[in-house]
């Protein structure tokens, strides 16, 4: 009875371990997969078209320009309008969350279109970022390596993330006023088989 006790404590213990990499490490920072069926030239080009606009947004937000930020917004939504998830190769369940991001950074976008000041421009954008993040992990995005970056400052030290294509910091969410902060959370990179 000891013995089995042992035994069963013991494969508790290692199915609670976190699984390492190739290289031994623990708790690794990156999401990978490589189980998921590669996408459709047609869904990475809408994707890519939706990261572009992101990114646009992101950039003016950094450089605070409004009429900037209101043309990248506006190409977001239509970005994101026109996703392409007909042509995503996964489940119907999958697909179903997919959209639901994609409407959701949709109508997040629609309301920074409304936003009369920066910071709830920067709010909202917030909440998009944390929209696409999620959205890039369901449909395990792999065109390209992107980095999610938080800043504990953000919002009167709330913290916020966002995503970006480099690892410079160009945080949109501090005024330009204010010293760099950012630092890099997760590198999101899917490899497809």
């Amino acid at each position: 009875m000891k013995t089995y006790l042992f035994c069963l404590i013991v494969l508790g213990s290692l199915a609670c371990q976190q699984p390492s990499d190739k290289n031994g490490a623990t708790g690794s920072n990156q999401s990978k997969s490589t189980s998921f069926k590669a996408h459709s030239t047609a869904f990475d080009q809408s994707f890519g078209n939706l990261l572009t606009a992101y990114l646009q947004l992101k950039n003016q937000l950094v450089a605070e320009k409004d009429s900037g930020i209101a043309q990248a917004t506006r190409a977001l939504v239509l970005a994101s309008d026109s996703l392409k998830l007909s042509e995503l190769q996964a489940d119907s369940n999958l697909v179903q969350t997919a959209f639901s991001y994609s409407d959701g950074i949709s109508s997040e976008a629609q309301g920074l279109l409304g936003e009369n000041n920066l910071l709830s421009k920067r709010r909202s954008f917030q909440m998009i970022s944390d929209q696409l993040y999620d959205l890039i992990r369901t449909v395990q995005f792999s065109q390209k390596p992107l980095y999610r970056f938080y800043c504990n400052k953000a919002f009167e030290d709330q913290g916020a993330f966002w995503i970006s294509d480099q690892t410079i910091v160009m945080n949109p969410y501090q005024p330009s006023i204010k010293p760099i902060c950012g630092e890099i959370k997760d590198t999101i990179s899917f490899t497809t088989n």
